[in-house]
């Protein structure tokens, strides 16, 4: 009978150990895989969230910087003030529970930019005075992190436009006051 050399009982691990190995890389792959599909769809479910939650949120904002005429053209608006009725809709309850949906659901930047924008409405509170137009650039620029934030939430992270951009469609001055040249 002949000897056995080393190389026999190579070959016979090997024998033994590719097909546990392609299992378990197998096995690995497909785990991976459904991890990669469950995170996929997680994010399907909470980019639906965040657009529900997104568009509440800047509702009041929108409110405030819009313009009276285009305010009063609406006849359901007669007589309303809309400047108290955003006020009333961001001081109230239920804007308070969206804001706590948006710190769960948005990712750190929209947070972020949401917290900066509200710290500055809360240091303004305390003010009667109209505010100056330097403080008016400073919330319309804050306002515009905040879209700008959302923006790349949603999934335009390499996007070329700034903050001052992101206001420019719904605000007639908006270039005007970016450069000082306030109205």
């Amino acid at each position: 009978m002949e000897e056995k050399h080393w190389i026999d009982y190579v070959s016979a691990i090997g024998s033994i150990a590719t097909p546990i190995l392609v299992l378990l890389l197998t096995a690995v792959g497909w785990m991976y895989r459904q991890s990669f599909e469950r995170r996929i769809k997680l994010e399907e479910k909470l980019r639906e969230n965040r657009i529900e939650i997104y568009n509440a949120i800047l509702e009041p904002f929108i409110l405030l910087l819009m313009t009276d005429e285009a305010w009063n053209s609406d006849k359901r608006n007669k007589g309303k003030d809309k400047n108290q009725i955003a006020i009333d809709k961001m001081l109230s309850l239920g804007y308070r529970k969206l804001a706590f949906k948006l710190s769960l659901i948005a990712n750190d930047e929209v947070v972020e930019s949401y917290n900066d924008l509200m710290q500055y409405f809360y240091k303004r509170a305390d003010e009667s005075e109209s505010p100056t137009n330097e403080q008016l650039k400073e919330m319309m620029s804050l306002l515009g992190n905040f879209l700008l934030e959302i923006r790349r939430s949603m999934g335009n992270e390499t996007t070329k436009l700034d903050n001052w951009a992101m206001l420019e469609w719904f605000m007639k001055d908006a270039r005007k006051f970016r450069v000082g040249k306030f109205v």
